[in-house]
């Protein structure tokens, strides 16, 4: 029972943890649109010739474009501590990318002075929502509010999220260009994305354009390295019931000859061995699964604080019946896998091999 108990935690938790990135990676592929785009520097190319609204008006006119959003990236000093923080003040159609789909609580910014922020910043700099953050640009200062949170910024610079048009009055004078801003383009349904980010290098030499979309590659070695894991323990506890079977066969050899003599066939033998190890997996899988889910429910966010990140409800909502039942039949499967080869060794046994061990 303890080698069919730790094999279903195992397969259970590793089963949620490789679903819960997968909707981790949904979410966080749900913003940013589908195609990136920046302006080159002299050290990869020439740069661009157009201007910052001459290459969102080039990316709205292309074909499949359905929303463009742009973001100015700058680093700004904080009143009351010696790290920058990078700012991104964005326009264009970012709300709907998905960046306000991300919020954990809160609301999204609806004035200049206001500003989402990712738990990770809000973590480490000591903030939360309904705070303020005042920041210092060439001795000119300005203060924020803190409306909501959001899981993470735009990619490559996870800081705070706030309006156009707080731009030019934090950051007099500051007039960026291309290569300091972010392009973020989702296209329509059923659009070619390698074609897009093609047709944009075509159009302007100077814009480096790249598919947005993909499965984090760390995230497919913990599910690999769960899933790999789940399947070495759930072998550990075949061999523990294997190993069990195996002398209880040995212990019963009398008996297995008994009934033997009476009629019972091989394949009667291998049945009462199998089902009767069965019936134990069974009530293994349903002892084993609430174990696993408990154990997903506490090391998922163990785990997520550890990473100054917080997650959204919905990537730890992972269980459905259907899953659910599968995996109480894993005991089944795990106890099965482990009886049948004694089984099929009882099967083997004489009446004479039982009576001259007597």
């Amino acid at each position: 029972m303890a080698a069919l108990l730790l094999g279903v935690t195992t397969v259970t938790f590793s089963a949620g943890l490789g679903a819960t990135l997968n909707r981790v990676g949904d979410v966080e592929s749900a913003s940013g649109g589908d195609i990136g785009v920046r302006g080159l520097i002299e050290q990869f190319g020439t740069p661009t010739t157009r201007t910052d609204a001459q290459v969102e008006e080039l990316l709205r006119g292309l074909p499949g474009t359905a929303r463009v959003g742009v973001f100015a990236n700058t680093e700004l000093s904080v009143v009351g501590s010696s790290d920058p923080l990078p700012f991104n003040f964005a326009r264009g159609d970012v709300a709907e990318l998905g960046y306000k789909a991300q919020l954990l609580s809160g609301r999204w910014m609806s004035a200049p002075d206001e500003v989402v922020v990712p738990t990770k910043v809000l973590v480490e700099r000591g903030l939360e929502v309904g705070g303020q953050i005042t920041v210092d640009a060439g001795g000119k200062r300005t203060t924020f509010t803190i409306v909501g949170e959001t899981v993470r910024g735009p990619s490559g610079s996870p800081g705070p999220i706030a309006a156009w048009q707080a731009l030019a009055t934090t950051v007099p004078g500051l007039k960026p260009e291309p290569s300091d801003m972010f392009y973020q383009v989702q296209l329509t349904p059923g659009s070619d994305l390698d074609a897009y980010a093609t047709a944009v290098r075509t159009a302007d030499s100077g814009l480096g354009a790249w598919n947005n979309t993909g499965t984090d590659s760390f995230e497919i070695i913990v599910a690999g390295f769960s899933a790999t894991l789940g399947v070495l323990l759930a072998l550990v506890a075949a061999l523990g019931v294997l190993n069990t079977v195996a002398l209880n066969v040995l212990e019963r050899r009398r008996d297995l000859g008994m009934l033997k003599s009476i009629g019972m066939t091989p394949r009667q033998v291998v049945a009462m061995v199998v089902t009767s190890m069965a019936a134990l997996g069974l009530l293994g899988g349903l002892l084993g699964l609430p174990l696993g889910v408990l154990t997903h429910r506490l090391v998922i966010p163990m785990v997520s604080t550890a990473a100054h990140v917080r997650l959204p409800d919905s990537v730890m909502a992972v269980w459905s019946p259907l899953v659910l039942t599968l995996l109480v039949l894993t005991g089944v499967v795990i106890a099965v896998v482990g009886a049948l080869l004694p089984a099929r060794s009882a099967a083997r046994l004489t009446i004479a091999q039982v009576l001259h061990n007597e």
